[in-house]
């Protein structure tokens, strides 16, 4: 039986044939069946090493999924991003950015034996291309990692480096209150149409008694409004959601759960619906703000086709697709 660490080598040249993967151009894997998604993905990243420049770190998304990050909905063909130090010859190809390093201090980071970029640059990078919605996520999951140097931050923030300013107001809206993706979603929705919130909160009944957390309870209000994500058609957290609504019978709290697709393909409706919880008045203004937000993020098809021709104009790949 071949051993496992030769079938992990990377392949260079032109080699096609049965039982080999191809990573890049002139760059091969030999396949294998025993390894799960984030393994294949970090074999993946060892292989790309083998074209990269001496001191090259991987960034950007990568770098944030080599931490373990919570992302945003990636489009399926993302490129790997690596950032390299000084001003080596840089490889340009298909899969692959490379850009360059720029920082006062240097970082050893390791994730999986693969260099990585640290957490504020990772951000950094990010903020050039992806959304606020997609930003915040990324922020949120790297302070619940404690993968943030809060000195390291301030300075990054206090620079006049491209994206600092999306990656500001992504900071300002981040809590390291919300446990995941779609609940970033929900609240950011909330924000984007005046509706005041405060996530993961304790709630307790007239006794005192605790009746349980909430994703976000509208401050001033009974009113709890939570995510409701594929976690919770699981059978085991299905009981549990089931029991803590039987808790909460014979309370003055109103649950309310949403999904994704009411937050991005029927915003109208929910807001609609909380405004007459809340006795408001209708304004299509914050509507608009909010579809404006879901149109520039990974969310919206038009955000990832925005995102995904920006990449591959840094890849230098020409779409002939539409030559007439």
């Amino acid at each position: 039986m071949p051993d496992k660490r030769d079938a992990d080598q990377p392949i260079r040249g032109q080699r096609r044939c049965k039982g080999f993967r191809r990573v890049s151009h002139g760059l091969f894997l030999q396949e294998r069946e025993d390894l799960t998604p984030d393994q294949e993905f970090w074999r993946d990243l060892h292989a790309w090493l083998d074209v990269l420049p001496d001191g090259a770190r991987f960034t950007h998304v990568t770098g944030a999924r080599l931490r373990g990050w919570a992302l945003p909905k990636l489009p399926e063909q993302a490129p790997v991003f690596a950032a390299v130090e000084g001003d080596p010859a840089r490889p340009r190809r298909p899969g692959l950015i490379c850009s360059r390093l720029r920082r006062t201090a240097a970082t050893d980071a390791r994730r999986h034996g693969l260099p990585v970029d640290s957490a504020e640059e990772i951000l950094l990078r990010c903020a050039r291309d992806l959304g606020h919605i997609d930003l915040v996520i990324l922020v949120v999951s790297a302070l619940r990692a404690g993968d943030i140097d809060k000195t390291a931050m301030a300075l990054v923030l206090g620079s006049r480096r491209p994206g600092v300013i999306a990656l500001r107001a992504a900071w300002g809206e981040a809590s390291m209150e919300l446990e995941s993706p779609g609940e970033v979603v929900l609240y950011l929705f909330h924000r984007a149409i005046d509706v005041p919130v405060a996530p993961q909160v304790t709630l307790c009944d007239d006794r005192g008694i605790v009746l349980g957390r909430a994703d976000l309870h509208i401050i001033g209000t009974k009113n709890v409004h939570e995510y409701d994500g594929a976690v919770h058609r699981d059978k085991a957290q299905h009981r549990k959601d089931l029991r803590r609504e039987r808790g909460w019978a014979g309370s003055d709290y109103v649950r309310r759960g949403y999904t994704l697709d009411d937050l991005l393909n029927h915003p109208m409706t929910v807001m609609h619906e909380i405004d007459r919880a809340l006795g408001r008045p209708h304004d299509h203004r914050r509507y608009e703000r909010w579809c404006a937000q879901v149109e520039n993020s990974l969310y919206s098809e038009v955000g990832r086709e925005r995102v995904m021709n920006r990449w591959h104009r840094a890849m230098g790949v020409t779409d002939w697709s539409r030559t007439p």
